[in-house]
């Protein structure tokens, strides 16, 4: 049964060359073949989630199910794979955008297709193995394939400046994973000269004694490599480029998978790795997390292309994950998972409508659109409920998923929590704009006749809805799911953490440890 974890990554692997060789026998077949090969790889996930009481094949608390064969024994280097609640949530919202990402590239993509459907699988097998892989080499070979693919995807498929996006994306990003393999062989390194033992086993790193000097140095390298990717300012200028140039299904991925890796890695690894150097960071991150918050909204409003608009949204977005993480206590941790799904699943739903609109209308600037409600109803409605759940409307998930970042950073930090509450006006504001931009107004002049939402658009998009709606109403599933994981985790609750901050917080160890050490 453990091996099912490996599967999990070997059938989107098996599967893209498999539609890549296909190609030859019709661009439907390719299809056919990633949506077959991603709806096996979600049944598996969610029969994981339906018996994880049942299943727990693995001693550890808080984890499901486990898998461990040697690779590289000489360097203690593992095909190492482990599931939890968190890993759990995110590989599901990887194949449940994977699943929109195919079909919203239906009649987009017409050239090279079988590739396009290679490199689009071969990335989610690497998004998914990074959710999965519990040892630290294992991950950043995994981190590096999500990578590869996703270039290509930007480059080949792309639009006007796809070759400088691509380039730019694949700079930033491999830039900093390199400081992350340095953080990693250093990490253990110093664990070979305490134990006489050569490892990446994340559990059996995570009780390693570091210098304060050294910690933070080692953190600092994981911390650049997961803000890069969050991404969290000034680190962020990669993402608007590759948004706006990539192709719909390569933005579905981008902002609904790509970017919860970093979030995904500061929660895993930065904080459990090194808790008193990232406690010691924290005031500093939470104050990128506001400057995200505010920027990224200032932004996203002065845009007059769509997407790039709605790639700014993702950095303020994100600056609520960043905040949320770095307040440490349970309730912001939750938050911060919360926004991570429904991140996912609206502003992919506001990059689907992107993509459509290029489509139809062969521009993504905001000007040579308008009236267009009356001609696409269906369009306009689905737009508009997205860019309601990306302001926060209560009643749907990123409401639930910033109020409780905001409830559990209060009492570690309420200067920054009131300044990043701010970011939800702002984002009424923008949201709204892009949707009287965008299908209201005047028809522009020479418009032309375009076809509305047909059903199999709606079928995805009315999917990606009942779920927004479903986490908002009743959010149980994500936050019990997650739970063991923070407990496992360690992580206090709020009012352990606002106990241990009865003053200002200038003392984000004490708030992190509950405040006995």
């Amino acid at each position: 049964m453990p091996t099912i974890l490996a599967w999990l990554i070997a059938i989107p692997l098996v599967a893209g060359a498999l539609a890549w060789l296909a190609a030859s026998h019709g661009a439907r077949l390719c299809r056919w073949i990633s949506v077959l090969a991603l709806g096996l790889d979600l049944a598996l996930v969610v029969a994981i989630w339906l018996g994880a009481p049942a299943i727990v094949e693995t001693p550890r608390p808080g984890w499901l199910i486990e898998v461990d064969a040697p690779w590289i024994p000489r360097f203690g280097i593992g095909f190492h794979l482990a599931m939890d609640g968190l890993g759990l949530l995110m590989v599901a919202l990887t194949l449940f955008l994977g699943l929109v990402s195919v079909a919203c590239s239906w009649t987009e993509i017409q050239e090279r297709v079988g590739f396009f459907h290679a490199n689009l699988l071969w990335s989610l097998a690497g998004i998914i193995g990074v959710f999965i892989a519990v040892d630290l080499f294992l991950f950043f070979f995994l981190w590096e394939v999500m990578l590869v693919p996703m270039y290509f995807l930007i480059a080949i498929w792309g639009h006007e400046n796809r070759i400088y996006s691509a380039i730019k994306f694949f700079i930033f990003t491999q830039a900093s994973s390199l400081l992350m393999l340095a953080s990693i062989i250093g990490l253990a390194y110093v664990n070979w000269q305490a134990t006489g033992t050569w490892t990446f086993n994340y559990f059996e790193l995570l009780g390693t004694s570091l210098a304060p000097d050294v910690a933070m140095w080692l953190m600092l390298g994981f911390f650049v490599a997961f803000a890069v990717k969050l991404p969290a300012v000034p680190l962020h200028t990669w993402l608007p480029d590759a948004h706006t140039d990539a192709p719909t299904a390569g933005s579905v991925i981008l902002a609904g998978i790509l970017l919860k890796t970093g979030a995904y890695g500061l929660i895993r690894f930065v904080v459990p790795l090194f808790p008193e150097a990232a406690m010691r960071l924290a005031p500093y991150a939470m104050a990128l997390a506001v400057i995200g918050i505010l920027y990224g909204a200032v932004l996203a409003f002065a845009q007059t292309d769509f997407k790039r608009l709605v790639a700014y949204t993702s950095v303020s977005h994100l600056g609520f994950v960043l905040l949320g993480v770095f307040a440490w206590n349970e309730i912001a941790l939750q938050g911060a998972i919360m926004e991570m799904v429904a991140h996912g699943l609206s502003t992919g739903g506001l990059f689907v409508i992107a993509g459509a609109l290029q489509e139809r209308l062969h521009t993504r600037e905001m000007a040579r659109m308008g009236g267009l409600w009356a001609r696409l109803p269906r369009m306009g409605g689905v737009a508009l409920f997205f860019a309601l759940a990306s302001l926060g409307l209560p009643g749907l998930a990123n409401f639930v998923a910033e109020f409780l970042v905001l409830l559990g950073a209060f009492p570690v930090a309420p200067i920054f929590t009131v300044i990043a509450a701010s970011g939800l006006i702002a984002a009424v504001i923008y949201s709204l704009a892009l949707i009287q931009r965008s299908f209201h107004g005047v028809p522009r002049a020479g418009a032309v006749r375009v076809a509305d939402y047909g059903g199999r658009e709606l079928a995805y998009s009315g999917a990606m809805i009942l779920v927004l709606v479903w986490l908002g109403v009743r959010p149980q599933p994500v936050l019990e799911t997650a739970r063991p994981t923070l407990e496992a985790l360690e992580v206090p609750s709020a009012g352990a953490a606002a106990v241990a901050r009865p003053g200002p917080p200038d003392d984000p160890v004490a708030a992190a440890s509950g405040g006995d050490e």
